[in-house]
C-alpha cells in the first residue's frame, strides 16, 4: 500500500472516529472526507492506545511521511470515556 504525502514531512489535523486501535501493531484507523486509513504511532504512544475509547471522536494531528503511514504527535479525545484525553507526544493528561 503506498501513502500519498508531499516530498517533504508536515504537520496535519483530523477530527475523526476512531474506527479500530491495532495494539499489536501500533495504528490507529481513523476517517476524513470518505478515506479510510491508518497513522502510525509513535513507541510513547503506544503503551496508550489501550486507553483510546472504542467509537470515541479523536482530535489528532500527525506527521505526513513520504511513503509512510502518517505518524501521531499529539491527540485530544473529543467525546467518550479515556484515562488519556490528552496525548502531547510524550506524556497522557
Amino acid at each position: 500500500m503506498g501513502w500519498a504525502g508531499p516530498a517533504g514531512a508536515e504537520e496535519k489535523s483530523y477530527y475523526s472516529p476512531i474506527i479500530y486501535v491495532d495494539k499489536e501493531k501500533g495504528f490507529i484507523v481513523i476517517s476524513s472526507s470518505g478515506a479510510v486509513f491508518g497513522v502510525e504511532v509513535t513507541p510513547e504512544a503506544r503503551q496508550h492506545l489501550d486507553k483510546l475509547p472504542p467509537s470515541g471522536l479523536i482530535d489528532i494531528v500527525v506527521e505526513t511521511r513520504p511513503d509512510k503511514a502518517p505518524l501521531v504527535k499529539r491527540w485530544k479525545i473529543a467525546s467518550g470515556e479515556s484515562s488519556c484525553k490528552i496525548f502531547d507526544g510524550k506524556t497522557c493528561k
